[in-house]
């Protein structure tokens, strides 16, 4: 097979795009590199079936000849990162939507399928949890750019349905909920790789609000493993699935819990999001899926807690500062 990978020097790109060649499948990888990184497909960059094309999805004239030359089109290309999105808003609506129809189109044209990946922030402000599937989406007001980013990611299932009924493209939808592992960067507001840093630099970790919301972490292995599970279901082509763990944890006790395991001296302190992002910031209260439409069909179960998570996550880390 020969897969293309948009986005594939991101975080769950590169994790897909190694284990796909591990597997010993020609993996072809289009990233611009304004969040994935060549640090994290170091491990593949050598190897006689991986080919690296740095570049935007907006280059309708490559994207098409990759698409043209691929099997299968895994579409993980996109704006991402809260931090990210406040401050490129513009970036954000473009290439989330421009970007994913280009690919569709494409795919569309050579007959390939392909698997797109969403977000559990299609949910919005929705507080009827879990989220299952057919949920309603609840997004906040377009003055405050927090929405932008789900707004966008809602367009893309809305264009992937279209093109599934109207032009017969073979289509999967996967909503992730909050992916972490080794390589996840700090810098676009990742919460558990910004609290690692913290705790291990014994500076403060700084939780937003009163720390009482609460998220469903899931290590990027049980991701990938996932994904390719799902694209071999021929019922799952049409349709939009729940990825992501059910084990809930307060983002304040995530912080104790990272302080703990590092050993960290770190206070954990608490900061309103708005002194961070200004003006348009709005957060959930509870972020939580219902995974029991994809358990069904390929049955998807994470096999790391949020310790584990954690744990690999330090490592990772630990790993970096003493190779620099």
């Amino acid at each position: 097979m020969k897969y293309l990978i948009t986005g594939g020097c991101g975080f769950i790109g590169s994790h897909l795009a190694e284990t796909l060649t591990s597997y010993g499948e020609d993996v072809s990888v289009i990233d611009d590199l304004s969040t994935g990184s060549l640090e994290n497909v170091k491990n593949i960059y050598c190897n006689k079936k991986f080919h690296l094309f740095i570049d935007t999805i907006l280059n309708c004239a490559l994207l098409e000849e990759l698409i043209k030359q691929s099997d299968f089109v895994f579409h993980l290309a996109a704006v991402v990162g809260v931090k990210r999105v406040m401050e490129n808003p513009v970036d954000s609506v473009i290439i989330n939507v421009e970007g994913t129809y280009n690919v569709l189109r494409y795919c569309t044209k050579y007959n390939k399928k392909i698997f797109i990946a969403s977000t559990s922030e299609i949910y919005g402000k929705n507080e009827n949890v879990p989220f299952k599937e057919d949920a309603d989406i609840v997004i906040g007001t377009t003055k405050k750019k927090r929405w932008s980013y789900a707004c966008t990611k809602a367009i893309d299932e809305f264009l992937a349905f279209a093109f599934f009924e109207e032009k017969a493209l073979s289509v999967i939808v996967a909503r992730l909920f909050n992916t972490v592992g080794p390589r996840q960067s700090d810098r676009y507001g990742m919460v558990i790789p910004r609290f690692i840093k913290q705790a291990l630099n014994n500076t403060p970790i700084t939780v937003f609000g009163n720390g009482q919301q609460t998220r469903c972490f899931i290590h990027v292995k049980d991701i990938v493993n996932g994904i390719i599970e799902l694209i071999k279901k021929d019922e799952a082509y049409g349709d939009v699935f729940n990825m992501g763990s059910e084990e809930e944890i307060t983002i304040k006790d995530l912080a104790e819990t990272i302080k703990n395991i590092t050993g960290s001296s770190s206070d954990i302190i608490f900061v309103n999001p708005q002194d961070i992002y200004s003006k348009g910031f709005e957060d959930m209260t509870k972020r939580v899926p219902d995974i029991s439409k994809i358990r069904a069909l390929t049955g998807f179960s994470p096999q790391f807690t949020i310790k584990d998570i954690i744990k690999d996550c330090i490592e990772d880390v630990t790993k970096k500062s003493q190779t620099r």
